[in-house]
């Protein structure tokens, strides 16, 4: 028997933090595919204004742009506020803005380490914080933390990164036990390598760091996809597409898990 209407989230509003572009947009795309409206926060609000747009034209659904810094509390509560406003509530919340910084622990940048600390899993916190009485005012609240294959494993000169990513899986299993009384659920998905415009654009410099001579698509595979038993990227929209799932009524009860979704990396 077929429960295919458990997958719609029709009359459901989710919010995406980093939603401009890449895992965020497609995240995004996917939830206003099932029927959710959308409101897409990014640092930058024209482009999270230009990704709403898209997603009414091809989905049909309410979906607006905002700018907002998660880093901030005060501008967090503030925008959470607004789009509870804008929509008549907020049903999803998904923590996806991050950032990345790379270099031996001796020689990392102190504020390096807070900024990456800040975006990738403070601003986790201010913003479950801040929407929390709305996704509890529903009974079927849904909140899911974008973490990182570097949330299970770890590599070489990324310590800010898998401090914090593995700080997220930390915090989804404690907001599933903290939210399950008010039916909230909390996961954790971990992608490993995700082909976006951030990873194509390193291409010409990996090459150049591997001494030259090589082609762009095997400096990438050098660069990122040595790890992955599968040997592909990601696409995108395989993220987004978990991401559809877990907010909808059939992944009530999954709940405090972290998913990997990285060809393998982390079963080795």
């Amino acid at each position: 028997m077929s429960d295919a209407g458990g997958l719609r989230l029709d009359g459901r509003t989710s919010i995406v933090t980093g939603a401009a572009r890449g895992i965020g947009f497609a995240c995004a795309a996917a939830l206003a595919a099932a029927g959710a409206d959308i409101a897409l926060c990014d640092l930058d609000e024209a482009a999270a204004e230009a990704a709403a747009a898209t997603l009414v034209r091809e989905s049909g659904v309410r979906a607006r742009g905002y700018a907002l810094d998660v880093t901030q509390p005060a501008a967090v509560h503030a925008a959470v506020a607004c789009i509870a406003g804008d929509f008549g509530g907020v049903d999803h919340l998904v923590n996806n803005a991050g950032v990345q910084f790379v270099a031996p622990i001796v020689a990392f940048p102190e504020p390096d380490w807070d900024r990456v600390r800040a975006v990738d899993l403070d601003a986790v916190f201010y913003m479950t914080k801040a929407v929390w009485e709305h996704v509890a005012a529903g009974g079927r609240g849904r909140i899911v933390n974008i973490a990182s294959v570097h949330g299970l494993v770890a590599s070489s000169f990324k310590s800010a990164y898998v401090a914090s990513k593995h700080g997220v899986v930390g915090f989804t299993k404690a907001t599933a036990l903290e939210g399950a009384a008010a039916g909230i659920t909390a996961n954790a998905i971990c992608p490993g390598a995700v082909y976006t415009e951030l990873i194509a654009g390193q291409a010409k410099d990996l090459a150049a760091s591997y001494g030259g001579g090589i082609s762009d698509e095997e400096a990438l595979r050098r660069g990122f996809l040595e790890k992955m038993p599968t040997g592909r990227f990601i696409d995108p929209a395989e993220v987004g597409a978990l991401c559809a799932y877990l907010c909808s009524d059939l992944a009530r009860s999954i709940t405090g898990t972290a998913i990997p979704i990285d060809g393998g990396w982390s079963a080795q």
